[in-house]
Parts: structure tokens; C-alpha cells; sequence
């Protein structure tokens, strides 16, 4: 292969995806992935990392995590997924895509290997960031599960710290049907005798978390027993937040650029591991490096898709929560927002239970039923009939661009427009 197009082509089409497949493309083991790693040998053993997983927050986590590290001096590497535009998203350095050449001369090197092993296509990406990491010998890198955590294929690292953001009901076919199963897969991540650090309490799940931790002798903080908001407010350049260390005594005072009320949980969880960073000696990051750091993420990392102002006129907000927690979110930001009238295009999977999303949506708006350009996607159609149950009512179009360039048509001053429902709804978007 000579080109970027036809190495991303090779990665697409011969591997198994999650995004195109679904439950097939999971394998519910490392094996693969660590035929991968020997193979390579060993990468995820040449760099120091973080690990960070969850359910909603562990993406803005992660890049706030790595915008700190850079700023503080560190050559940081950051995997993440999936990608909304380009596939060189998922693995970055200080913020840098990795090069077209080096996705080229991966495929190259390691096409019969993938023939061998036969990897999913999310195993031969992990892959090729850890390969990329230790060859460009990063300081250290910022790791996101992909999926669950305890036979995600990250799952190989040995981090510094992990931690644990939000954890709700997302893909209960693969991960289990309860809070609680669903909590035993994320805990999964703890390793022994490493902290981690789980941003926000939840009774219903805390006690498996702790168990697991004293299962592995790895100590375990709780980010919302140490670090408390006391101050919080929205502006149009992002998200004043004063946040307290009640150990340490010293407050942060924070603007965050990554805007949505979540992001106050989440900066807990991240403060909490830049505390344990320092704590550990190894690094230092600063109280300024992170008021900087924090203020401009998306610049720094490139992050794209989290309450993401698309245009003012018309007002168009998009964002990528798709699952009961992610959803309720997205309907508490709406609420901070004076509109008129709503039009909401929705988009969503086949195997996406919409028992838990479609309930929660406010059947006052617009809506504008769609499908990302994928085998996955559930027909516009279905998930309009499927909404109408709901009591939500709109029509259906063919492509997710037709939905949002009807909703422009429909628009009038001070209404607004929100795209979301899918990951890949909002990637449709910002694509275009």
C-alpha cells in the first residue's frame, strides 16, 4: 500500500469493526491483543501511561488529562475512540495526529501479521498507538477504554494511575443487563498495588469498586471526597468553575473551554490524578499548567463533539451523548439555553435500547429522524415510529445531512437546533 486512503481501506474493510458489525467485532478475551503487543514487542511496556474508563466522561477526561501534561513540559501521548473525522484522531502526540506515513508504513509491516492473528479492527489500533508511543518515546501517554474494561484490549498497560469517570447503562448486550455487572466490567482496569481514583460516588456500585481494589492491594480515592465545586458558572467562553482541595486546602480557579454542565464531575476526577501524579514525585504539574491547560483543551487536543457550538445563526449545538446519563445531560444543558422552539436530529444504532434514551427527550421539539451512513444505524424510518410511541413527532430523511439542512430550513431567529443521538450523528456533522 503506498497511500493513506488505501491503508485506512485495508484497516476498514478486512478487519472486524464495532462500529460497522457490532457485537461480532468484540472479542471477549486479550488473546489478540497481546499476540499483537509480543509481536511488536511489547510497546505498552516501553512508555509510562494513565488509564481512563467509565461510560460518559472518560473521552473529556482523557484530553483534559493530556492538555495538563503537555502544558506542564511532557511529551503526552493520548488514544482515544472513535474518531469523528479522521482516523488519525484516535492517536495523538501534544495534540499532533500521528502521521500518515506511519498508519502507511504500520499497515505495510504488519499486514500479515493481521492475517495471522486476525484482529479486530480496534485491537490492530491499539496496536498501532503503543508502537507509535514507545517509538516516539513519550513521557507519557493517556490510554481511554475502548469498551467495558476488563477484556478491552487497553487492557494490557500497566498505568501509573487509572481512573473511573461516570458509569451507567450503555451497551448492556456486551457488558450486562445491571448497573452493578456493568460496574464489575469497568473496575476491570484496577491493577495491583496501582491507584485508582473513581471521579463521583454512586451507592449502588461503590462497594464493587472498593472490593476490587482491596482484592488487588490498590489503593483507591473517591475525586468527590477530596475536590468540591464551590462555585460554578456558565458564560459564553466556557465554564467558571472554583474548585476546592479540602486536603490540600488549595482552590482552583477554573474556565473550562469544554462546555455542558458534566464537566464539573469530570474536572474532579482529573484533578484527582494530576494530585496523585504529584503526589508520586515523577511529575509535576502545576496549579497554573492546569488553569492554562484546562482553559483551552480542544486547541491543545483537538477534542471535538462535547456541546459543541456548531454556529450561531443558525444557533446549532451538537454533542455526542448516547446513552441514558449521556442523554440526561444533554436534556440539562438544553434547559440553560433560551429558545423559542426546539429542532432536535436524532440519530442511533440498531442495538442501541431506547427503552432508557427515548423517554427522557422532550416531546414539545422538532424532530428530524436520520441515519449515519453505516450497517449499524437504525433506519430513519424505524426510529421514527419507534419515537412516535414516546410521543415524539417529526419525519424521517435519508441521510443525517438531509435531516440537519431541513432543520436550517425550518429554523427561525431565536430557536435552536441540536444534533445528536449517535456518536456518528455528530461526526456526519462535523464531517460536513
Amino acid at each position: 500500500m503506498n497511500t493513506y486512503a488505501e491503508a485506512i481501506e485495508f484497516l476498514y474493510a478486512q478487519l472486524p469493526m464495532f462500529t460497522r458489525d457490532g457485537a461480532s467485532a468484540f472479542h471477549k478475551d486479550l488473546d489478540r491483543t497481546l499476540a499483537i503487543c509480543e509481536s511488536l514487542g511489547n510497546p505498552q511496556h516501553q512508555f509510562k501511561s494513565i488509564h481512563v474508563g467509565g461510560t460518559n466522561g472518560k473521552g473529556s477526561s482523557s484530553h483534559m488529562l493530556a492538555a495538563a501534561l503537555a502544558t506542564a513540559g511532557y511529551k503526552t501521548g493520548l488514544y482515544t475512540s472513535p474518531h469523528l473525522v479522521d482516523f488519525r484522531e484516535r492517536i495523538r502526540i501534544n495534540g499532533e495526529m500521528i502521521t500518515e506515513r506511519a498508519v502507511i508504513d504500520f499497515v505495510n509491516t504488519n499486514k500479515n501479521l493481521f492475517e495471522t492473528i486476525k484482529p479486530s479492527f480496534f485491537e490492530a489500533t491499539v496496536g498501532m498507538a503503543f508502537q507509535y508511543f514507545a517509538a516516539q518515546k513519550v513521557d507519557i501517554a493517556i490510554i481511554e477504554v475502548g469498551l467495558g474494561g476488563r477484556l478491552d484490549s487497553t487492557n494490557v498497560i500497566q498505568p501509573e494511575v487509572a481512573l473511573i469517570t461516570n458509569v451507567s447503562m450503555d451497551h448492556m448486550n456486551l457488558l450486562g443487563d445491571t448497573l452493578q455487572e456493568i460496574a464489575g466490567e469497568k473496575a476491570g482496569i484496577i491493577k495491583a498495588n496501582t491507584p485508582i481514583i473513581i471521579s463521583e460516588h454512586n451507592s449502588l456500585i461503590d462497594s464493587i469498586f472498593i472490593a476490587k481494589a482491596n482484592e488487588v492491594h490498590a489503593p483507591i480515592a473517591f475525586a468527590s471526597d477530596s475536590f468540591h465545586v464551590r462555585r460554578e458558572s456558565r458564560t459564553k467562553a466556557g465554564n467558571e468553575i472554583d474548585v476546592e482541595n479540602s486536603t490540600t486546602q488549595i482552590t482552583y480557579e477554573l474556565l473550562l473551554d469544554l462546555q455542558g454542565s458534566y464537566q464539573s464531575k469530570n474536572v474532579l476526577g482529573v484533578l484527582a490524578v494530576l494530585d496523585e501524579l504529584n503526589r508520586q514525585g515523577n511529575y509535576h504539574i502545576s496549579n497554573l499548567d492546569i488553569k492554562s491547560a484546562l482553559s483551552q483543551v480542544q486547541l491543545l487536543t483537538g477534542f471535538q463533539g462535547r456541546w459543541q457550538t456548531i454556529s450561531q445563526d443558525p444557533l446549532l449545538i451538537c454533542d455526542t451523548g448516547h446513552n441514558e446519563d449521556g442523554i440526561k445531560e444533554v436534556i440539562k444543558n438544553l434547559q440553560t439555553i433560551p429558545y423559542s422552539r426546539l429542532h432536535f436530529v436524532i440519530g442511533a444504532m440498531k442495538d442501541k435500547d431506547l427503552s432508557h434514551i427515548l423517554p427522557l427527550l422532550p416531546n414539545d421539539a422538532i424532530y428530524y429522524f436520520s441515519a449515519p451512513d453505516m450497517p449499524r444505524a437504525m433506519p430513519a424510518t424505524e426510529l421514527k415510529d419507534i419515537a412516535l410511541t414516546y410521543g415524539l413527532q417529526g419525519n424521517a430523511y435519508a441521510s443525517v445531512m438531509d435531516a440537519v439542512e431541513a432543520a436550517k430550513s425550518a429554523y427561525q431567529p431565536s430557536e435552536l437546533i441540536f444534533v445528536g443521538g449517535s456518536n456518528f450523528v455528530v461526526a456526519e456533522l462535523l464531517s460536513a
